[in-house]
């Protein structure tokens, strides 16, 4: 999608009975799954059996057109449809081919599937988030299982397309989520390689620097980012929140100290943040130039008027010509001459397969109708 927002046609491939499962997932708007929706704008859909030898000759013949395959599909499945890299490279040589999967290409786990909230568990994420240690793990609020591997996937398809326009020839990418989820977290695993301690749920807190959190105001929650360093902003924060004895206490020297000697400084800091309000407190922090922000909920981000600037929220038709639309969260890339466009919603099932089987392959709509008698597409 993020591909499609920046100019690819992305054509997907879906079973002709049912399509994507995605498709049948909640809420829906008139009839549609706003799921679906989300992940799938901009995109075009054919609706081709790939267990056909039909279908399978259509494919190849797509692929021989084709400057990218993306397949996310347990390791094997591909190569028993015969449709794995090494066969599609022999047709198109300068094919791009990016499998995604659960664990990879290699390794004792690469044939098992795998789902965000399976690679968020295995890789560590859930066992830092939450509230502090003896607590249960806690799934982040994203699929950033899902979300992390497909950012990684169009980075290294571009970096790839790039590469063969210098050399001529494509390659097979292997992205792996499990992977994907190490490389977000590379901080964790770095300070435990180096200390040898395991890392453990904070909270809102950073587990370097401190204060760098959430904290409960008079009527709310506002988060709070001392820069430390060189140029450390403590001094600024303690005269801020009217602890002046805390500049020079030896404890709290340094962003790292103060994390350190955290079970002595949260007291202090959460009663002082409670005596003020969220806008109080923003406005005081934002006077000495600290960073803050006040926790918003969803409701609140969707009517920000920093958000509606950036214009981060679009309106797209439910389906190709329907008056009916939906608003969805924009790209926010934003490129000064040929900008991203989301102005298409989801395709419905098969929507394009006539116009691109006829537009790539030559068949006419007779051809593509016979097929569809046959179960093909």
């Amino acid at each position: 999608m993020t591909l499609a927002d920046m100019g690819a046609r992305v054509i997907k491939v879906e079973r002709p009975n049912g399509g994507d499962m995605a498709r049948g997932n909640g809420p829906f708007i008139h009839g549609e799954s706003s799921y679906f929706l989300s992940v799938n704008r901009g995109k075009e859909s054919i609706a081709l059996n790939l267990a056909s030898p039909e279908g399978k000759a259509l494919f190849l013949r797509l692929v021989d057109k084709a400057d990218v395959v993306v397949e996310n599909f347990v390791p094997g499945a591909m190569r028993k449809l015969g449709l794995h890299y090494e066969a599609l490279r022999r047709r198109n040589p300068r094919l791009v081919y990016c499998a995604i999967s659960g664990f990879g290409q290699t390794g004792p786990y690469a044939r098992r599937p795998a789902l965000d909230v399976i690679v968020q568990g295995m890789g560590g994420i859930m066992s830092i988030t939450g509230e502090g240690p003896g607590r249960p793990p806690v799934r982040p609020g994203a699929s950033m299982g899902d979300i992390t591997a497909g950012l990684y996937a169009a980075v290294a398809i571009l970096a790839a397309l790039r590469e063969r326009d210098r050399g001529g020839r494509g390659q097979m990418l292997d992205i792996s989520m499990l992977d994907c989820q190490l490389a977000v977290q590379e901080n964790a695993f770095t300070r435990y390689f180096a200390t040898g301690e395991v890392p453990q749920p904070l909270g809102t807190r950073h587990p370097v620097f401190t204060p760098f959190q959430a904290f409960q105001t008079r009527d709310g929650w506002i988060v709070v980012a001392v820069v430390g360093g060189v140029n450390d902003q403590w001094p600024l924060f303690c005269a801020v929140i009217d602890h002046v004895e805390l500049i020079d206490d030896p404890r709290f020297k340094d962003g790292y100290a103060r994390t350190l000697g955290y079970a002595a400084l949260e007291p202090v800091l959460n009663e002082a943040m409670r005596r003020r309000t969220t806008d109080e407190w923003l406005a005081e922090f934002s006077k000495v130039g600290i960073a803050c922000g006040p926790v918003n909920t969803i409701a609140q981000v969707a009517h920000d008027p920093q958000v509606a600037a950036r214009g981060m929220f679009v309106d797209v038709p439910l389906k190709t010509g329907s008056r009916r639309r939906a608003k969805v969260v924009n790209s926010p890339v934003r490129m000064s001459r040929t900008p991203p466009s989301v102005a298409r919603g989801c395709p419905a099932l098969g929507e394009h397969t006539r116009a691109v089987l006829g537009e790539f392959l030559g068949l006419t709509p007779d051809d593509v109708r016979a097929l569809h008698e046959r179960g093909v597409v």
